[in-house]
Formats: structure tokens, sequence, C-alpha cells
């Protein structure tokens, strides 16, 4: 449950993602039609109100995240996992691209078991698609506390254009090599 939402309204539901970085992994959401917010913060650690020092420090278990309110009007859970998948690196358990640790490590949170069946069932799918040379190593774990992060880390994309930039270029570079690797690897197998 998140620290700053007591219950959903009608209508209205919640996901959350680590995926790395949660400076690059808000404006794939937010932008979206359909997407209400998307909050950075922490979450599935053992430590009430984290920061970001400690968090980053590895001292509270806990990993960077987003919690996504979004309209099921709009969005079913199941296509925001799949949207998940498309920005991160499933076969990372170490963390994502150049970050490094286990407070990056990639972790779906499901929030009740149909999201628990929605993204144990999409993990299978991926796995078995044979896209990926190495197993798929992200975590499917329960929700827990979702702290929200200081506000300098809320919409980085909008406050620091040139820095999210060079980020999502860099992390746009890597998935799309990765995809390539996958094309090939599909290709021979013909």
């Amino acid at each position: 449950m998140s620290v700053h939402y007591q219950k959903d309204p009608p209508n209205q539901a919640r996901a959350i993602f680590a995926g790395g970085c949660f400076w690059c992994m808000v404006e794939p959401f937010e932008t979206k039609p359909g997407i209400i917010s998307v909050i950075s913060g922490y979450t599935g650690g053992h430590m009430d109100n984290p920061t970001y020092e400690q968090v980053v420090g590895g001292y509270t278990g806990h990993v960077e995240a987003v919690e996504i309110i979004f309209d099921t009007h709009v969005w079913s859970y199941k296509e925001l996992v799949e949207l998940y998948w498309q920005l991160t690196d499933p076969t990372d358990a170490f963390g994502q691209m150049a970050d490094r640790g286990s407070n990056y490590r990639p972790v779906i949170f499901v929030a009740n078991e149909e999201q628990r069946l929605i993204a144990e069932q999409s993990k299978l799918d991926l796995a078995i698609s044979g896209k990926y040379k190495h197993p798929i190593m992200t975590a499917i774990e329960p929700a827990t506390t979702f702290w929200p992060a200081e506000n300098f880390h809320q919409q980085f994309y909008q406050k620091n254009p040139r820095r999210y930039k060079k980020l999502k270029r860099s992390r746009q570079q890597f998935l799309a090599f990765q995809r390539m690797q996958m094309k090939l690897r599909h290709g021979w197998r013909r």
C-alpha cells in the first residue's frame, strides 16, 4: 500500500514496477493516455521513510521503483506489464544497464492475487518465447509500502531534460542492441 493514497477510486488501479533508475521509468508510462500519475519512490525494504542516500547505499533493502495509477477503462494491468518488459532487461538480476546493485534490480510488485497471476503468466510467456538467450530474472514480489522519493526525483525528465535525454538515449541504445541480438538469434534458428 502506498503512503500517499488510501483507497483507489472506481476505475483506477495501481501497478508498481522496479527497473533500474526510476528517472528512466517515469516518462515511458506518464506520457501515455489513461495514466493518471506516476510517482518515483522506494519499496520492498525493511525501513520506514528511506532516503535516496540510504537506498542507494544499500542499507534498507529497498529498490527504486515507480507507482503507476492508471485508468482501468484505458489500460489493463496485463498491458502495463507488457510495456514494462519493453523498458527493462529482464535477464539482469543485478541492476539495469549502467545502474548496478540490488537497489536497481528488476521487480514487478503485485498488489493482489490477480496481479500475481498476470505477472507470472507474462513472465512465463516471455521465457518460452525464446527472445532471450539467458533466463528471465525479473522477480515478482508482493507489494509493500511504497515510499515516495524526494521531490528532486519526481518527474526528473521534465526538470532535467538534457541529463534525462542522455540517460534515455543510453538505455534505448542498450535495449535496441539487445533486441537486434534477439532477432539475429531467431533468424539463425530458422
